[in-house]
């Protein structure tokens, strides 16, 4: 007796999008590398003009940004005009060890994302966008009914 097996074509899995906006190359680029490693396609922005652009030309799935780049508030523009967005991107802002931190101790040298971090920050990042699916998922069973 012989069995025959017939798999369903793979599907290209659609990777969530992350915008990455920073005016700070290094820690945009340490985060890009950090999130695409992690298996997110990610855009970065090193400014907020570049990141609102990007949002209006490109579904999000979160927005990661530094609250302030190249002038304060800045990352919070980002923030307000993702909401706006249609699609609704969920939004989070992140820090970096500044300067300051760094020169109460001048023996600490500023760590961008610590490898003990790296499983905690993905864990955030995929909780985020978990939560951006279910209410995106309850929206549209809300607006069927």
């Amino acid at each position: 007796m012989s069995i025959h097996l017939q798999l369903a074509p793979k599907k290209p899995m659609r990777l969530a999008r992350v915008l990455l906006a920073d005016d700070d190359p290094t820690a945009r680029l340490t985060l890009q590398t950090v999130l695409e490693l992690g298996g997110y396609k990610v855009d970065s922005a090193a400014s907020a003009a570049e990141a609102m652009h990007k949002l209006d030309s490109q579904e999000y799935s979160l927005v990661l940004t530094g609250r302030d780049m190249e002038a304060p508030n800045s990352g919070a523009r980002v923030v307000e005009h993702a909401k706006m967005m249609d699609y609704r991107p969920a939004t989070a802002y992140f820090d970096t060890h500044s300067d300051a931190v760094a020169g109460e101790n001048p023996e600490r040298k500023p760590v961008l994302v610590a490898p003990e971090d790296i499983p905690e920050l993905l864990g955030q990042v995929a909780d985020l966008i978990s939560r951006r699916a279910s209410r995106q998922v309850s929206r549209e069973l809300r607006t069927a009914s």
